[in-house]
């Protein structure tokens, strides 16, 4: 089984492009967005209309989730005055540009999605009854739509995320910056538990000092059992795209020029 996920195109229609055009050559079993397809560009429809056109699953992220509700509240975490005023003029930005089938959309979205696999081939066992492996799609996290789950966070914490979700592998995007992780729970006595933490980084606007687009391409193989670190391969995988095209769109309209130099920067 071979799945690609990308997340926060933030409007960004050359990346979500150049991304869509290398995962259909890739031809994966399955395709998921993981949420935040508006704010920051000038090309929120044109995204939605992409997604929707091809019937990809998607979850809202928070910026979704916002501008759903014609809210002037992306529930984003801006830490200086100067990211806060340019936040008002994004969000501002994108509430009128959106249009109502658009943010009908936005506000229908799930807040995740779950999948989950009974991957043994054995024809002896065919009809027993098996653990399921659980797969589950969030945007910043389980608990919240915008909580941050950074690389930094301590095994045992994102572990206990894991755990309370029940998630064999968890996916998810937000930060802008990917990392996948094999955590473990131990007990006494007992066996580790392995579960996987996979930040998929961002399509539109990464932070991780490459502006090319990223998604990944997540393979379970049959051996992948629930609590097992084996059978699961992640590829990040990065795109170039028209990053200049991207950028001159933002400087040619009302938002901030500081998020045309973001894309540059990838900052």
């Amino acid at each position: 089984m071979r799945i690609a996920l990308f997340s926060d195109i933030h409007a960004n229609l050359p990346a979500l492009e150049a991304v869509l055009a290398d995962i259909d050559s890739r031809r994966p079993d399955a395709v998921y967005c993981l949420g935040d397809l508006v704010g920051y560009n000038v090309w929120p429809n044109e995204v939605i209309a992409q997604i929707r056109q091809r019937n990809i699953p998607t979850i809202a992220g928070n910026y979704d989730f916002g501008i759903g509700r014609a809210s002037d509240d992306c529930g984003c975490a801006y830490k200086t005055d100067d990211e806060k005023t340019n936040g008002k003029v994004s969000i501002a930005y994108t509430n009128e540009a959106i249009g109502d089938p658009e943010r009908a959309y936005l506000r229908a979205l799930p807040t995740h999605i779950r999948v989950e696999f009974e991957l043994g081939n054995d024809p002896a066992h065919l009809w027993q009854q098996q653990t399921p492996f659980s797969l589950l799609l969030v945007h910043g996290s389980p608990r919240r739509v915008n909580e941050y789950l950074f690389e930094d966070r301590g095994d045992r914490s994102l572990a206990r995320v894991l755990e309370g979700a029940s998630a064999d592998i968890l996916c998810f995007g937000h930060t802008h910056k990917p990392f996948h992780k094999v955590v473990s729970a131990e007990g006494e006595g007992e066996a580790p538990y392995y579960r996987h933490a996979i930040n998929i980084g961002s399509v539109g606007k990464p932070k991780d000092g490459d502006p090319r687009a990223c998604y990944v391409l997540l393979t379970i193989d049959e051996t992948a059992r629930p609590g097992l670190a084996d059978g699961i391969s992640v590829e990040f995988i990065r795109v170039p795209y028209d990053v200049e095209r991207a950028a001159f769109a933002v400087e040619q309209s009302e938002l901030p020029d500081v998020y045309a130099q973001a894309l540059r920067l990838a900052q």
